[in-house]
């Protein structure tokens, strides 16, 4: 099953749903993973429900709830304030779900459900301390322009954190020196570095302090663990370890299993974790019987993935390649995840069947 499109996850397999949902949604081809900073019409893309028209002009964010003085800010008003700007990895939640066995039906990801851009706007903390947040807050409820049908209920893309979460989070206008691409959520999407994909609200116009945790769908239904019983268990939060190899030689252009030479060969991939920084590498060149450690590069960024290498010697025959990452905090990819019902946060390890010398 594992690197290719048979078995469980088969064409058969696959509802038409799925595949209209595939056919809206792509991953980073690994092979761009040689680019430190994702092109933008290749990094990955999840869009739960249609890209909304936004007028720039007309556009506001608003900010209320628990606050003293609301807010309602213009795009140029918040091009005034202080910029920041920083490259971030974003992986999605449901990233590897269609290697899992039984498949969980969602949008059918293999691996490729990453990226890391360069992205720029104005820190949120600055913007929630001149709104005056009130003692009884608890959380910050982001709202997107966004809308649709999902679990029988209509609904905005929405998704709060606790207070203490979003001090680090900023609201992006630029994604890689550019204006926000339609589909990344122009004119203004919310940055919380470290955390899984549907935390960056996109077309994001609201800001709203809570004084209760948020009970919405996309919080108490959705991106939670679980367990075959479906009950909702702990929600899903930062990137787990993972780590991904730039595919080597040459592909099969079905099956996209890998030819090359015989002889020494660099293996290299990017490495990520949203708890720390990634500590090492191990690379597997025998279906993950045993490892040996690979050379890190320097750090993207803080909050970006990390550079690895790995000086092979490929023998002729067939082999399985995998790289492990371990991040600074003790967190290692394990060689079999633990299954969930939804496919939420599945960092196994990414298996590519090779074939040095002649197919």
């Amino acid at each position: 099953m594992e690197g290719t499109l048979s078995g469980t996850i088969g064409s058969r397999d696959i509802t038409p749903d799925e595949l209209r949902l595939a056919a809206r949604n792509h991953g980073l081809p690994l092979e761009a993973l040689r680019e430190p900073i994702t092109p933008a019409g290749l990094h990955y893309l999840l869009i739960h429900y249609d890209i909304p028209a936004v007028s720039p002009e007309a556009f506001r964010l608003e900010v209320g709830g628990a606050v003293e003085r609301p807010l309602s800010l213009s795009l140029d008003d918040l091009g005034a304030r202080e910029r920041v700007s920083m490259p971030v990895t974003f992986e999605c939640a449901g990233n590897g779900r269609a290697l899992l066995a039984p498949r969980p039906l969602s949008q059918p990801w293999l691996t490729e459900a990453v990226g890391t851009a360069v992205w720029t706007g104005t820190a949120l903390r600055p913007l929630l301390e001149e709104a005056g947040v009130q003692a009884t807050a608890v959380e910050a409820l982001f709202t997107g322009l966004d809308s649709g049908v999902e679990g029988g209920i209509f609904q905005a893309f929405e998704r709060a954190l606790p207070l203490a979460e979003a001090e680090g989070a900023f609201l992006a206008y630029e994604m890689n020196g550019a204006p926000l691409p339609p589909q990344h959520g122009f004119p203004l999407r919310l940055i919380v570095p470290g955390w899984y994909g549907m935390t960056n609200v996109k077309w994001l116009a609201r800001i709203t302090l809570l004084e209760e945790p948020f009970q919405g769908f996309q919080q108490r239904v959705a991106y939670r663990f679980y367990s075959e019983d479906g009950e909702p268990g702990e929600p899903v939060t930062r990137m787990m370890p993972r780590s991904l190899m730039v595919p080597p030689g040459v592909p099969d252009f079905l099956t996209r299993r890998r030819h090359l030479q015989p002889g020494p060969v660099t293996l290299r991939g990017r490495a990520w974790s949203g708890w720390a920084q990634i500590a090492a590498v191990t690379v597997s060149t025998d279906g993950g019987a045993s490892f040996a450690e690979a050379e890190l590069e320097e750090p993207v960024g803080e909050a970006a993935w990390r550079g690895w290498s790995f000086e092979w010697d490929a023998p002729e025959g067939e082999h399985v390649l995998c790289s492990r990452a371990t991040d600074a905090a003790g967190n290692t990819q394990p060689l079999d995840p633990p299954w969930n019902l939804k496919g939420y946060a599945n960092n196994a390890l990414e298996r590519v069947p090779v074939i040095v010398g002649r197919p």
